[in-house]
């Protein structure tokens, strides 16, 4: 394939404002880089979607995104979207497509106690993907999971300025210490990408004994080492949010993402 024009962007897919999480370590690898974000609206939350919906809904979106804005890469922000539909996606577009999913090697690699909690959507913490990274990198590990689809919803409603509801909190950090093994918990992985926006919460209800991690780091490297050598940019330029069209959930103001470069919001 021929190199893309420098102006072409990166394009991030989340189901919401999760995806932010992933944005903000890839603008500090590739500053320069013209980048377009979008939050599927139409469809949040993922984590209570079927595994064949998603499996539909994602290509059929992103395939749409990518005729609008001709992006030289696409980046799935989502741990569900890419635990489920990751492999449609490929096999429908014709450009390099990075996925997300739970840091479950690094975590193995930290704890201390061999206990790693696994914090996501109902939809993730089910996945058979989930087993064998678990099977893969933690075999001696105790790997406990909790589905918490109120951490998606706190973390909207914290980038809009709202408050977070601390009982969500508490729940989420109690569905994974109350299970056998839990008092030992010493690391947990934050396995949807909305769940670091709440990283200051989530580390005072767990402790500060327990490690909260994620792979957004990791994801901003494997694009960085995707497009090495291409064109970029001389000057950075504001991003782009689009937003698929949803009645009851109308995109956040501006003023809420102009920390993460976006100068712009564009509904489909």
């Amino acid at each position: 394939m021929p190199d893309p024009a420098a102006d072409a962007p990166i394009l991030f897919l989340d189901s919401g404002l999760g995806g932010l999480t992933v944005l903000g370590p890839t603008r500090a690898l590739l500053p320069t880089a013209r980048f377009v974000y979008a939050a599927d609206y139409a469809g949040l939350p993922y984590g209570q979607k079927s595994e064949a919906e998603l499996a539909a809904r994602v290509p059929a979106l992103l395939g749409r995104l990518v005729e609008r804005y001709q992006p030289r890469l696409a980046v799935i922000a989502c741990n569900t979207a890419s635990t489920i539909a990751l492999s449609h996606v490929r096999a429908a577009l014709d450009l390099p497509i990075v996925g997300t999913v739970p840091a479950i090697k690094p975590a193995a690699e930290l704890t201390k106690t061999g206990v790693i909690g696994v914090l996501g959507t109902e939809a993730t913490v089910r996945q058979p993907y989930v087993d064998d990274l678990s099977a893969k990198f933690a075999g001696d590990k105790t790997i406990l999971r909790h589905g918490s689809p109120g951490l998606v919803t706190g973390a909207e409603a914290k980038l809009r300025g709202e408050p977070v509801d601390p009982a969500v909190i508490a729940r989420a950090i109690a569905g994974l210490r109350d299970q056998p093994g839990g008092d030992a918990l010493d690391v947990i992985v934050l396995a949807c990408t909305h769940f670091p926006l709440l990283q200051p919460e989530l580390q005072a209800a767990a402790g500060a004994q327990v490690r909260l991690i994620d792979g957004a780091a990791g994801i901003a490297r494997r694009v960085a080492y995707l497009t090495q050598g291409q064109s970029w940019p001389a000057e950075a330029s504001p991003g782009i949010a689009v937003f698929t069209r949803s009645d009851d959930r109308p995109p956040p103001p501006l003023a809420a993402l102009a920390a993460y470069g976006i100068g712009s919001i564009e509904t489909i």
